[in-house]
């Protein structure tokens, strides 16, 4: 079950676009969001000379999202040389204990299952070249990790950026939300909206054939998927290799049946009533 939460947020700058502090009720953890060129204006935070862990968020040219995961035991230092050694990041989010109660062996650990929370998401290209090592920490220590993790993934989310979370919004009290499309040429796919669009799920399958009157965008973009295998041609049909989020049911329907198409009315429950219809009146 899902609780509120009180989130506080200070501009150090006074500036939307400034520095950032974060911090979550009843949590002992502070995050810092800080963009790149304002590091240097940090000198005077002392407690960004503490243990913590840190991401880097940079995008490479064709817009796909990256993230860099790392840990220091002053994340200041740490900031300055990665201003220097690497050139993708133009923001970092970093967290620290405000008792001071992280050591390396707890940031270790937080380093590492951030990482392979980021990869399961698959939602960011992931820059560092090594796996981290997990560190091996007490039972105790490492369910307060976890818990830890789950304030990170909270306010990483809040601050911007949704590297850690899943594709698919899954709520367990809500029952028969998958919707489907079974067209000609192949199509048969299934997924759900989002509060990103909609979500194609890994597995379904699209048309490999256009017809002519397809908009070149979508056409555009249809090549893209291809090009990076996320869309592949298996026995004269295209598979989603990934759950993939588009902007639209719409588009995602385009995607899916290879024409022009009204998503709203395309994608359907298995009991036959459309999203629109599920938008406007539920179940």
């Amino acid at each position: 079950m899902k609780f509120g939460k009180t989130i506080k947020l200070f501009l150090l700058d006074g500036d939307p676009n400034g520095r950032i502090s974060c911090e979550l009720s009843n949590w002992t953890g502070k995050a810092y969001k800080i963009s790149r060129i304002k590091v240097k204006d940090s000198g005077n935070r002392e407690e960004l000379n503490s243990t913590g862990v840190y991401l880097l968020f940079g995008k490479l040219e064709d817009q796909t999202d990256q993230v860099y995961i790392g840990e220091a035991e002053s994340i200041l230092r740490r900031l300055n040389q990665q201003v220097t050694q690497k050139e993708f990041w133009n923001e970092a989010i970093v967290f620290i204990s405000k008792d001071e109660n992280l050591n390396k062996a707890h940031i270790k650990y937080l380093e590492n299952r951030l990482h392979e929370l980021a990869k399961q998401a698959n939602r960011y290209k992931i820059e560092n070249a090594i796996i981290p090592t997990q560190s091996s920490i007490s039972e105790s220590d490492r369910a307060e990790m976890e818990e830890f993790i789950e304030n990170i993934k909270l306010l990483v989310n809040t601050l911007g950026h949704k590297v850690f979370d899943d594709k698919r919004e899954i709520k367990s009290i809500q029952k028969h939300e998958t919707f489907f499309i079974k067209a000609s040429r192949g199509a048969d796919a299934m997924g759900e909206p989002t509060s990103e669009g909609f979500v194609v799920f890994k597995g379904s399958k699209a048309s490999a054939t256009t017809v002519n009157s397809i908009s070149i965008p979508f056409l555009n973009l249809r090549e893209s998927l291809i090009d990076k295998g996320i869309l592949q041609l298996t026995e004269d049909v295209l598979v989603f290799t990934e759950d993939y989020v588009f902007s639209s049911p719409s588009t995602a329907a385009v995607m899916v049946m290879g024409r022009n198409a009204n998503g709203p009315l395309e994608w359907k429950l298995i009991n036959g009533k459309t999203l629109k219809e599920f938008e406007t009146n539920g179940k």
